[in-house]
């Protein structure tokens, strides 16, 4: 199969929003796996800018999810969120918020996967729609679009080698 390294495409369609659009060279279900099971987000989510200490999920609308890394200059970074619909294995919308910032809740996205397969290859939206223009700067600002485009790098090859 033909990978698709570093093809993720980084749109902004309104002043609040972040677009990410991607291609992966395996299945729908397979990638669903790899985005909602633990012990595989642990294989991908650092990219290749630390280590998962820990990734935990609790897959259910108004479950908590919570992803910790010790990225390579030895400090901690981690997310969170909650679960607001789950529509198995084609629709995925969760709060995303970023431990690092001053209310982290206050300041999360609200964050819409959504999965198409086609001739076995899995097409992927992700819209990032932030609290405020301010905000979704800051998130490009902070270099998100490097570390974004290793870590689907990774769960593309994660989300492969299941089949």
């Amino acid at each position: 199969m033909t990978t698709t390294n570093g093809t993720a495409q980084v749109t902004l369609p309104a002043d609040d929003q972040i677009l990410i659009s991607r291609e992966f060279a395996a299945p729908r279900a397979l990638v669903w796996r790899a985005i909602t099971e633990p012990a595989l987000v642990r294989r991908w989510w650092a990219g290749l800018r630390g280590q998962v200490d820990s990734a935990e999920i609790d897959l259910r609308v108004g479950g908590r999810w919570r992803y910790v890394m010790t990225a390579n200059g030895g400090f901690e970074v981690a997310f969170h969120g909650e679960y607001r619909e789950i529509s198995e294995p084609e629709r995925l919308v969760s709060t995303e918020a970023y431990e690092g910032v001053p209310d982290p809740d206050g300041n999360a996205s609200l964050n819409t996967v959504t999965l198409v397969e086609k001739d076995g290859r899995t097409f992927m939206e992700v819209l990032c729609v932030h609290k405020s223009k301010e905000n979704r700067d800051m998130v490009i600002a902070s270099g998100m679009e490097g570390g974004m485009q290793e870590s689907y790098d990774a769960l593309e090859q994660v989300a492969a080698s299941l089949a």
